[in-house]
């Protein structure tokens, strides 16, 4: 990581009237920016561009491009919370992953981005929150296997990249989905079909 530079104050007449809304647009700006380009490809001045701000608004909210990454990830584990509750059945939390392939497309994309720029936990700077999330989910799918409820044989931190990968397949393989299924696989319907057979999969390593 780069040290960061020390935040400058916008000139008075770019101070804006709203911050919050400031702060709103800046953020979903930098959402479509990285899940366009990834991190290392996304620009400030692109997103102030996007965000229709001064550049400077940018140092000043949130301290440059690391920080802007770093809010980004807060609001994607709040969305988490929102998502998916401790005590939700297993298969009900892939579905509900895997519908944000409509909804979430771009947290989505920002996420298979990261994995192809990775170069190292130094250079990731999602990785340690991300990692937290994550950790989580690994200790419930541990929780659930002594429950006797999955497989003595799953391996919690294997399954947890597996359902991952599946719930983000319509965003990360939208051509073999389209190859093989016909389905566009941005279409609501498909991405409901899909996340409703991941489900029934996940129901299915339960005991018999």
């Amino acid at each position: 990581m780069t040290a960061s530079k020390p935040r400058r104050s916008p000139k008075p007449q770019e101070r804006q009237r709203d911050p919050e809304r400031t702060r709103r647009l800046i953020l979903e700006a930098a959402g479509a920016e990285f899940a366009a380009k990834g991190y290392a490809g996304a620009r400030i001045a692109s997103i102030a561009a996007r965000a229709g701000v001064n550049q400077q608004l940018i140092s000043y909210y949130f301290d440059g491009k690391e920080g802007l990454y770093r809010a980004l990830s807060e609001q994607w584990t709040e969305r988490q919370r929102e998502l998916v509750a401790p005590d939700m059945p297993l298969s009900e939390q892939v579905r509900r992953h895997a519908l944000e392939a409509s909804t979430g497309r771009d947290g989505m994309r920002l996420l298979a981005w990261s994995g192809l720029e990775y170069e190292g936990a130094e250079t990731d700077p999602d990785n340690e929150p991300r990692t937290r999330r994550l950790t989580g989910t690994v200790e419930q799918i541990r929780s659930l296997q002594a429950e006797g409820r999955l497989p003595e044989w799953v391996d919690p931190a294997c399954l947890t990249v597996l359902l991952m990968s599946a719930a983000m397949a319509p965003v990360t393989l939208p051509h073999i989905i389209e190859g093989l299924t016909g389905n566009a696989p941005d279409s609501p319907d498909f991405v409901r079909q899909y996340a409703d057979q991941l489900a029934k999969l996940v129901e299915h390593l339960g005991p018999r």
